[in-house]
């Protein structure tokens, strides 16, 4: 009984709620986004998605990977300025510096840029933009992160929200008026304007003052808030890095010319339908799983709440994949054009590809859990690779549907080793369950 209550506590209740709108909207803006840069092409998507994993592993970068450590710390210390100061000034100063020193590498090379992540000389633009406003970029995460930390949740899903909502008004009219090089400024310049708008949210808050962000540099608070970088660095730039690697694949080695941008283009409008449903099930891990994971000390309470999760998780992606995959010709028209019919041949793969994503990072999520900083890093990097090679040797025997077969292959993998990893929580009969 004192367990229900404790997970029904009203933070739980209000964080769970608020949450819930902010990735029902965000599902909701991406899915017509999606549907507007559809409307350009199949090659628009396959670049998009390039310029999404980019600035994925860019801001990365250019935060140092510092803001879970933002939020933990401020939260840790919310009842004392002086602490927090240091860990909210430390944090500024890492993303400044950081933050400029990659919008001057994506100046300087936005030829190369242009060229290697977009195939073409013609979108230097983009990355000229994205160089000047990836400070703006980096500043909003961390503000958002503050806000977290400081347990603002209405504030904070307001942000969030608000990023949609202008993410999705940027993608319509520039994508409207300019077609694809439209598209991809919109994506790089939409949360720069978020930015004054979160500042807006947060300026009159209590803790809110100009001189946390002047306050001198701590080596002590650094040190700490480096403790979150590794795990959060690797998740922001491997994945991101294999998914450009097998984009890049399908476009130059399956069908020649434009025809390989389009297949790729199939290919990431697959995984944009993945990652808005899954956006269900990501959402509730972070909110309550990872959360109760911290709070578990032993084998057999652990194994106990990864059963329950399952229980919920498998059978809700079970249903997801049939309904998804008997509708995926329905689903094509709503949520792209007609263009994209040849996209339904990715579904048989995708689809089981998902279910061994999420069971995996059920697992995964314990060696947040636990600080497993070495393991976590090894399995990012193993998942990684094997997605690639994987994907590599099926694309070379298949064609661009190898990028689905590699994709549910890789993520079985990752499935498999997680559960070989945890035999002993799993098989050791002192800790079966009841």
């Amino acid at each position: 009984m004192q367990r229900v209550k404790k997970i029904f506590s009203a933070d739980l209740v209000k964080v769970s709620f608020l949450n819930a709108i902010a990735t029902f909207i965000k599902m909701l803006t991406g899915l017509v986004s999606n549907k507007i840069v559809a409307g350009i092409g199949a090659d628009a998507i396959a670049l998009l998605g390039q310029l999404n994993n980019l600035s994925t592993i860019l801001l990365g970068i250019s935060t140092g990977g510092i803001n879970a450590g933002v939020t933990k710390y401020t939260a840790e210390h919310s009842g004392s300025p002086e602490k927090y100061n240091k860990f909210i000034g430390t944090g500024f100063w890492i993303t400044i510096v950081l933050s400029v020193i990659t919008g001057l590498v994506l100046i300087i090379g936005a030829n190369f840029f242009s060229h290697t992540i977009l195939h073409s000389n013609e979108y230097q633009l983009v990355f000229y933009i994205f160089g000047f406003t990836i400070v703006l970029y980096a500043l909003n995460m961390l503000l958002i992160s503050i806000m977290n930390g400081f347990k603002e949740f209405k504030k904070y899903v307001i942000a969030n929200i608000t990023a949609s909502i202008v993410g999705l008004i940027f993608a319509v009219v520039l994508a409207t008026l300019y077609n694809t090089i439209g598209a991809l400024i919109g994506f790089v310049t939409y949360q720069s304007v978020v930015f004054f708008i979160t500042l807006a949210l947060v300026h009159r808050a209590p803790w809110f003052k100009w001189r946390i962000f002047t306050h001198q540099f701590s080596k002590s608070a650094a040190l700490k808030l480096g403790n979150y970088s590794l795990m959060a660095l690797v998740s922001a730039i491997v994945m991101p890095a294999a998914q450009m690697i097998v984009r890049n694949y399908i476009t130059n080695h399956t069908l020649p010319g434009d025809a390989g941008l389009q297949e790729a283009g199939y290919w990431e409008g697959v995984n944009k339908l993945s990652t808005m449903y899954l956006l269900v099930v990501t959402t509730s891990l972070s909110v309550y799983y990872l959360p109760r994971l911290t709070e578990l000390k032993t084998d057999y309470d652990l194994r106990k709440e990864v059963f329950s999760v399952y229980k919920l998780v498998i059978p809700f992606l079970i249903l997801a994949s049939i309904i998804i995959f008997a509708g995926r010709y329905l689903l094509i028209e709503l949520l792209f054009t007609p263009e994209f019919r040849p996209m339904d041949k990715f579904f048989l793969y995708q689809l089981p590809g998902d279910l061994f994503k999420m069971s995996g990072w059920v697992l995964g999520y314990i060696m947040i859990a636990r600080s497993m900083t070495r393991t976590y890093v090894t399995m990012e990097l193993v998942s990684s690779s094997a997605q690639v090679l994987f994907s590599i040797l099926f694309i070379n025997l298949f064609g661009s549907i190898g990028g689905s077969i590699g994709y549910a292959c890789g993520h079985l993998l990752y499935l498999l080793i997680m559960i070989f990893i945890f035999r002993k929580m799993f098989f050791s009969s002192k800790n079966a369950v009841a």
